[in-house]
């Protein structure tokens, strides 16, 4: 088997024994990138030589036995996250030529525990899309049908796994971006609990509901990873001084007596039947397994979607005001005056999506407007909060689909932006709510597009998401599918 095909904790085997090296290693992913990349798409920007030289210290830091947990594994990083003399775009033209100065926590991280970064992989323009359609610089492929979308706004670092372009990925979920491609592309994503892991250093789209998280081929990669990069840090404000459990002695424990809740609202009408018949199935092998099936309601479910796109677009609208020609990114330079200056640079720079957001969170936080748009949103978003907090007094996790539907053709919902926004109405709770959430492959549809299963828990119980999803994934033994023709 290719080394570009196998898992972290496989690789990290084999490192250990001495079977291969770090730069061995990273030259199977770097030509499987040259072999698919143009069928795909995934990667903004790729740094080869920064990546073996990587490697090269790596397989030394492994000869001293001085390596952290990571060394030497190739790993594909969403370009909303700084990374220092490495360009960041955040799939947007107006940033088309920005050089961070500095690595966002979460690389820090990654870097110390000897990982090798490849690169930066698309995502739809400043995380804002259900497709990756919005992307500056092109939209990536989905790998099981090259035709359809990954899935966004993470769709590159879903891509990039599932098509073996690294060996896990980090992406950013803000309403669903890690899961919902995770669930496209048939791959684990994890979108830890708001405060688990640092934001310094993520190009924010709105702070309230952004987090960082990995996306892997398997569930013992995704809490590897995610050990690495969690931990308090006092350079993001919204980050919680919280231990950090042991992920991996998590997934040994099985699930046997736990409350597994079953939320009503997310398994009404709308669901592709295809997706109800998968999710359902792991429902049973939960349930086989020795969970404990507890009916739950989360009543205020429906109100989600337009809570979340009142308050995200406010966020984005004062976020995005920094993009002005004036500091860093792109200015033009056909522009007389200061006015003009920033009016062109903005209207240059920003996609129509990006535009609309902005445009739909300045009017909600505008005068005359504030109380019946924002403030409201605030107030439904304290009535989720309440669902998430009331439920789990029942349940340990629940469990459903990740999105009502497989992926779609791309380019067949670009006139319809509202039922794209719809397709984030079972993952956008939970970023309201700021708990954990967790993608895992469950199936097939008959086109042989994959379906995720979504797994949620209390705030920091991420123990409990890679518990259940752990044995799940036992029981459904779909780890090393791979799409076929790549």
């Amino acid at each position: 088997m290719e080394l570009y095909s196998l898992t972290v904790h496989q690789l990290r085997e084999m490192l250990s024994k001495g079977e291969v090296s770090a730069v061995e290693i990273t030259e199977s992913v770097l030509a499987r990138i040259e072999r698919v990349e143009d069928r795909i798409g995934a990667f903004i920007t790729l740094d080869r030589d920064g990546a073996l030289a990587q490697a090269a210290g790596a397989d030394r830091e492994i000869a001293r036995s001085t390596a952290g947990s990571l060394a030497g594994i190739p790993l594909a990083l969403k370009d909303v996250a700084c990374t220092e003399g490495l360009r960041t775009t955040a799939g947007s033209k107006i940033l088309e030529s920005f050089i961070p100065p500095y690595d966002a926590t979460m690389v820090t991280k990654l870097k110390k525990a000897g990982a090798v970064i490849l690169g930066k992989v698309s995502m739809d323009e400043f995380a804002m899309g259900s497709a990756n359609e919005n992307c500056a610089f092109g939209t990536p492929h989905n790998p099981w049908a090259l035709d359809y979308v990954c899935g966004g706004s993470s769709g590159g670092s879903a891509a990039a796994v599932a098509a073996d372009e690294c060996i896990a990925s980090i992406g950013s979920d803000t309403g669903g971006s890690i899961r919902q491609p995770a669930s496209h592309c048939g791959v684990v994503g994890l979108k830890p609990t708001y405060g688990r892991v640092s934001r310094y250093g993520l190009i924010a789209y709105a702070s309230s509901l952004d987090q960082f998280g990995p996306l892997t081929k398997d569930v013992r990669d995704c809490a590897t990873i995610l050990q690495e990069i969690s931990g308090y840090d006092q350079l993001d404000s919204t980050s919680v001084n919280i231990g950090v459990p042991d992920y991996q002695a998590a997934l040994e424990r099985g699930v046997k007596g736990l409350k597994v809740g079953i939320p009503k609202e997310y398994f009404e009408e709308g669901i592709d039947p295809e997706v109800a018949v998968a999710v359902r199935n792991g429902i049973d092998l939960l349930k086989e397994a020795g969970a404990e099936l507890v009916d739950i309601s989360l009543p205020h479910t429906d109100y989600g979607v337009a809570a979340y796109y009142i308050i995200a677009p406010a966020e984005a609208s004062s976020n995005l005001a920094r993009y002005d020609g004036v500091r860093y990114g792109q200015r033009s330079a056909e522009a007389e005056t200061l006015l003009e200056m920033y009016r062109k640079t903005r209207s240059e720079g920003f996609g129509t999506e990006v535009k609309r957001r902005i445009m739909i969170g300045t009017y909600a936080l505008s005068s005359g407007y504030y109380d019946a748009y924002y403030k409201k949103a605030l107030q439904v978003r304290t009535l989720i909060i309440n669902d998430f907090k009331e439920a789990f007094t029942i349940c340990d996790v629940m469990v459903s689909p990740v999105t009502p539907g497989p992926a779609w053709r791309i380019g067949e919902k670009n006139n319809d932006p509202l039922s794209v926004y719809l397709t984030d109405i079972l993952t956008i709770p939970a970023n309201m709510a700021g708990v954990p959430g967790l993608s895992l492959p469950c199936g097939f549809t008959s086109q042989g597009l994959p379906i995720g299963f979504q797994i949620q828990a209390a705030h920091f119980a991420e123990e409990k998401l890679l518990q259940t999803a752990y044995a799940l994934e036992r029981e459904l033994g779909l780890v090393g599918r791979k799409p076929a023709g790549l």
